[in-house]
């Protein structure tokens, strides 16, 4: 009897995710990106990066809800990036 091989895909591990239902790292990602971007935003003046975090996790939150309650397609809200994408939904 032959053997049959079956071949599975798996995804590259370094690929961005295309979820709008991230894993808590991906999640935990997209938030350092967007406190990043805040920080920047004020200058990366010292003593604000809490301010930040807790902040970026709103955006990241209210961010993800509207890409879904907008029906955009996984694959278009990866293209957008972090910073498009919150810039599309207000930034606070």
């Amino acid at each position: 009897m032959g053997q049959h091989h079956t071949m599975h895909r798996t995804a590259e591990p370094d690929a961005p995710a295309t979820s709008l239902d991230p894993t808590p790292a991906e999640r935990a990602e997209m938030i350092a990106v967007a406190a990043y971007y805040l920080a920047e935003r004020r200058g990366f003046a010292p003593g604000g990066a809490d301010t930040d975090w807790l902040l970026a996790e709103e955006q990241i939150d209210r961010m993800l809800a509207g890409a879904r309650a907008a029906g955009l397609a996984p694959d278009d809200f990866a293209r957008l990036g972090v910073r498009n994408a919150l810039r599309l939904w207000g930034e606070g």
